[in-house]
């Protein structure tokens, strides 16, 4: 059985992680793999593994021998799941590996901008503090978390963690989500998304991108939202206008924009966000801390194991 890795350096730079496969079949691993290559790389394998590298259904139909895609990954829309179905294939996913290390990013980014850390500690690397006349400085608004409100849209696992942190911050959290009031926990109200929009001083983005969902922030919700918010989004790139959030920053009719994804990654370097002084933009690392990507690898191979033995777990195609 042939085994083949078509991106495997994010996900384990080393490759050490990847010999448990070799115990399943002949394996190669390729650390990235352009779009004209995916097909000549695959079309001997049986069992193919993914993160970013598109599986369509254009590469699907031309890879006769292919039973199998592992996600390495939560999200699994790199894959045609309609193709993969018709051809037999299972698709399976690595659910919730990264749902602690994404929700500490979010309140890593929150703080960078409420208490400008590493700020400080830069300057004070170059003398800053020793010069001063004055036991303490500072030069910018340092702001208290408590009693301030924060919204999420999407409870999903990360959702969830991410309001349960806000609460212990004390903070009023408000939510938008199709889930029951029932369901949640007393400490979140549930929402309409325009209450949602202008009571938050604090709104982190949770839900899946979906055509109703892409550009999600736009010119139009961003004039529903106080000037003094800060935004987050960890989750999907196109769930916000890249321009009209930048315009929005320009103008000071938002305070800050949070962001470890965008629309293309990686930007391309006019892209207007980039520019902004109160954007603060991370390169998609919330998923890559030493214990989530140990997570992915374990999960990513016990479900290739699972699939060996007949018994295929966390399948995404019906």
């Amino acid at each position: 059985m042939k085994i083949v890795i078509l991106d495997g350096y994010t996900a384990d730079p080393s490759g050490l992680a990847w010999k448990a496969l070799e115990e399943m079949g002949e394996l190669t691993v390729y650390e990235r793999t352009k779009p004209d290559e995916t097909i000549e790389r695959a079309k001997d394998a049986e069992i193919v593994l993914t993160n970013k590298v598109l599986l369509k259904r254009h590469e699907i139909e031309q890879l006769p021998k292919l039973r199998y895609i592992g996600v390495l990954a939560t999200g699994y829309n790199v894959v045609d799941l309609e193709a993969a179905s018709e051809y037999g294939i299972i698709v399976t996913n690595v659910p919730a590996y990264s749902t602690e290390s994404v929700a500490q990013m979010v309140f890593s980014h929150l703080l960078t901008v409420t208490n400008h850390t590493e700020y400080y500690a830069c300057q004070n690397r170059e003398g800053r503090w020793t010069a001063s006349p004055d036991f303490s400085y500072w030069d910018t608004p340092l702001t208290e978390l408590a009693g301030k409100t924060f919204g999420i849209v999407g409870l999903g696992n990360i959702g969830q963690r991410v309001a349960a942190i806000a609460h212990a911050f004390g903070m009023p959290v408000i939510a938008y989500t199709s889930k029951l009031v029932d369901e949640l926990p007393k400490y979140i109200r549930k929402g309409t998304m325009d209450e949602v929009l202008a009571e938050s001083d604090v709104l982190s983005l949770h839900c899946p991108l979906t055509p109703n969902t892409q550009h999600l922030i736009c010119q139009q919700t961003l004039q529903k939202m106080k000037p003094s918010a800060i935004l987050i989004n960890t989750g999907r790139g196109p769930l916000i206008n890249d321009q009209d959030v930048a315009d929005a920053l320009n103008r000071n009719s938002l305070r800050a924009f949070c962001a470890d994804v965008l629309t293309e990654e990686p930007p391309k370097a006019d892209n207007p966000l980039l520019r902004c002084e109160n954007a603060y933009i991370t390169p998609h690392i919330a998923w890559a801390s030493i214990e989530a990507r140990t997570r992915l690898v374990d999960v990513a191979m016990n479900n290739v194991r699972a699939f060996v033995e007949g018994k295929p777990q966390n399948v995404v195609t019906r």
